[in-house]
């Protein structure tokens, strides 16, 4: 076999072995090697093999029933990758926290819910919410995650929330769309009421900026 035509198999290889991640990031409930060979248009025996490399370096693992899940090595790159995240996101973010005069954040899914990956505070504000990097919510509630289910849908508006995650605040948020693989939204959260349709502008500013920052 000539150069290209390794090179031309190994690709094929790693096309396929990708496609195979996102099909099981897909399937909530895992997928079965068959299931996957149907959905690839492949053969049982090359799955095996994609599955083999693939679980050895910790994409992918079998549950007690046989089922192709995620592994954790996927969780690994998703850590070491968030950094890079944040970072691309602050300016966006800390335009919309001057702008709103309100705690702006970024938050990303993680685990079936939503995690603050990054925050910024205005800084010309007397009071506002201190939203820690790192917390936690269900998507069904508050207005981050609300976007987020929102975007699945392919909305890209506004969505704002009263009280959802803490008794007097108020939050607006809009779905990050167009990254590959990545599932988030931006917003902010204030202590007194908000213009949604003003604050509604900027945070879907901020959601195309952050978008052509990490695209």
């Amino acid at each position: 076999m000539d150069t290209a035509a390794r090179a031309g198999e190994t690709a094929q290889t790693l096309d396929r072995g990708l496609r195979l991640l996102h099909l099981v990031a897909d399937a909530p409930g895992g997928l079965t090697v068959t299931e996957a060979a149907n959905r690839l248009g492949i053969g049982r025996a090359a799955v095996y093999r994609l599955v083999g490399a693939l679980t050895a370096h910790g994409m992918l693992r079998r549950d007690g029933e046989g089922r192709l899940r995620l592994g954790a090595g996927v969780l690994h790159l998703a850590r070491r990758a968030q950094p890079l995240l944040a970072e691309g996101a602050l300016p966006a973010l800390r335009r919309l926290a001057e702008q709103a005069g309100a705690t702006a954040h970024l938050t990303v899914v993680e685990g079936g819910e939503g995690v603050a990956l990054a925050v910024v505070e205005p800084s010309w504000t007397s009071f506002h919410v201190a939203y820690r990097t790192g917390s936690r919510h269900p998507l069904e509630r508050g207005a981050a995650g609300r976007a987020i289910l929102a975007g699945r849908a392919g909305a890209a508006g506004p969505v704002s929330t009263s009280g959802e995650l803490q008794s007097g605040a108020y939050g607006v948020a809009a779905p990050v769309l167009g990254v590959p693989g990545l599932e988030a939204s931006v917003g902010v959260v204030s202590l007194t009421p908000l213009d949604v349709t003003e604050v509604g502008t900027q945070v879907t500013a901020a959601a195309r900026s952050i978008t052509a920052a990490l695209s």
